[in-house]
């Protein structure tokens, strides 16, 4: 028996394509509605059965029972409070965004049943092209809940994510913006930063190194530039980097190679801890 009778995905991209799969293999809904800005977007998530129907009319979420919002930031800030007016007071709304600050405490105005998510899966790639049914198996979905979230809301979404092949956990929507700052958007804004370092005339000399180091420089930097300024932790992140950064350059300035090879070595057995 399917989980909800009608799911709406706001933005039918990447993400928003691999949920509609993943629902669509899985049975989890009666019918899967796509809303985009696109008819392009719609008619290939058609093509792919990533959904049932395609609209770019939001009034098209009308009676669906679970809601997901897979916009970027400034969409879904921009479109909640039209959303609002369209949709029962029973209707769980969600998210994907990968800040959750600014969403969750203005959402939870809007919608008694909203609970934050933040599925870690993705790829620097984008769009409904490459979207995939298992994009979630084995990963970790984060779930924001505040003291205003229904259990009715914490209850279905979490069995959602699982079904779809994530494991879920819970933080406090502060709690998530400073872990991700550290483990998501400083890795980017490096990557983004370290290639943009690199003379152009050199770039016919990289190998695997430099391609490995700044392959999420190829992400979307107009998703990225609104993620990393909805995160306000992003500034003092950076300045921690800077300063161990700087460590590694003055010991590199007085040639003390048995310091840098201990400074090298707990860094390596750091990146070795990651599963």
């Amino acid at each position: 028996m399917p989980l909800f009778k009608k799911i709406a995905i706001i933005g039918v991209g990447l993400i928003g394509g691999s949920i509609g799969l993943a629902i669509k293999k899985k049975k989890l809904a009666g019918q899967v509605i796509g809303i985009s800005r696109h008819q392009r977007t719609l008619n290939l998530a058609k093509k792919i059965k990533a959904i049932d129907y395609g609209s770019l009319d939001l009034k098209a979420v009308k009676d669906a029972d679970l809601i997901i919002f897979a916009a970027p930031i400034e969409t879904i800030l921009n479109l909640a409070p039209s959303l609002s007016g369209l949709i029962s007071k029973n209707c769980i709304v969600t998210d994907v965004a990968s800040t959750k600050l600014e969403i969750v405490s203005k959402l939870e105005k809007f919608f008694p049943n909203f609970i934050g998510a933040h599925p870690l899966a993705g790829s620097e790639k984008r769009g409904i092209d490459f979207a995939r049914a298992d994009m979630f198996k084995g990963s970790l979905c984060i779930l924001t809940p505040t003291k205003n979230t229904s259990v009715k809301a914490k209850k279905e979404v979490a069995l959602f994510w699982e079904k779809i092949g994530a494991r879920t956990t819970q933080l406090s929507a502060p709690d998530h913006d400073k872990i991700m700052a550290f483990v998501s958007h400083l890795p980017h804004i490096l990557a983004f930063s370290l290639i943009g370092a690199v003379p152009e005339k050199y770039l016919k000399f990289c190998a695997s190194g430099l391609k490995d180091t700044t392959r999420i420089a190829s992400s979307d930097s107009r998703l990225w530039a609104e993620i990393i300024l909805s995160n306000a932790n992003c500034p003092q992140v950076i300045d921690v980097f800077q300063q161990n950064l700087n460590k590694i350059k003055v010991v590199i300035k007085n040639k003390n190679k048995e310091l840098l090879v201990r400074i090298l070595e707990s860094a390596r057995r750091k990146r070795e801890t990651i599963v």
